[in-house]
């Protein structure tokens, strides 16, 4: 991997979950994800639940446009994404970081473990102009075991991030990505005034692409996987940074 390719990592929503690496993917990893902008085929294919959750509804946050493209979160369905996800996760890049090589039923495990929960966390696929090229966790920070360890405000949210394949590699998507999702986190959850993420300290790729993408360095953070960069992005001054 390009040492320039940002590196972020997951938070500890889930035992075991180490860190993420950034990569990426093709139109033919999932075929069935459609396109990312406007009404798309990839919104036909993915209503919107009937109930709220913790997160106010992610299916429903629709496309949004960016510099590299028109860019959709589309919640995790296993039958659809599980082959995709698992393939992204042996990459040895990921492998490194995620801790989720291995059998199909390694990485299943972690996903059902968010999608059979209470809620507070959820998978999502980002599809970038019809592209299915990376994996999202969006979070409450706040009802997650992450708050044990920084001082939590109700209704923070956290993200993690990897970008899956070759194709998306190197094209400083990482950064891009982060501040769109962060925005969208913000223009979406009204009662949100904060976006954190906890990537390695030691890994200065990383929290270089959160900085780019808006993000401040708050403090070092003793997690039970590593020591963590606390990384804020505030509403109050996402229009300047």
């Amino acid at each position: 991997m390009p040492p320039a390719e940002p590196i972020a990592e997951t938070g500890i929503a889930v035992p075991g979950m180490a860190d993420v690496v950034c990569g990426a993917g093709s139109r033919s990893d999932s075929p069935d994800l459609g396109r990312a902008s406007g009404e798309d085929s990839a919104s036909r294919r993915y209503p919107v639940p009937c109930h709220d959750d913790l997160l106010d509804r992610v299916a429903g946050w629709g496309p949004v446009d960016t510099p590299a493209g028109g860019f959709h979160l589309v919640p995790v369905r296993l039958a659809r994404d599980l082959p995709l996800i698992c393939r992204w996760m042996n990459d040895p890049a990921a492998a490194a970081f995620w801790g989720l090589a291995g059998p199909q039923e390694v990485t299943q495990d972690h996903l059902r473990a968010q999608l059979a929960g209470d809620g507070h966390s959820v998978p999502c696929i980002g599809v970038l102009d019809g592209a299915p090229m990376s994996y999202w966790e969006i979070y409450r920070a706040d009802l997650d075991p992450l708050a044990r360890h920084y001082p939590a405000r109700p209704h923070d949210m956290g993200i993690h991030l990897l970008v899956g394949g070759v194709a998306h590699r190197g094209r400083g998507l990482g950064g891009l990505l982060l501040r769109a999702v962060a925005d969208l986190v913000l223009a979406q959850r009204p009662s949100c005034t904060r976006v954190i993420a906890e990537p390695d300290i030691r890994n200065t790729p990383s929290v270089a692409a959160f900085l780019t993408a808006g993000f401040r360095f708050s403090a070092e953070v003793d997690l039970p996987a590593k020591r963590a960069a606390l990384m804020v992005r505030d509403r109050s001054f996402r229009h300047l940074l």
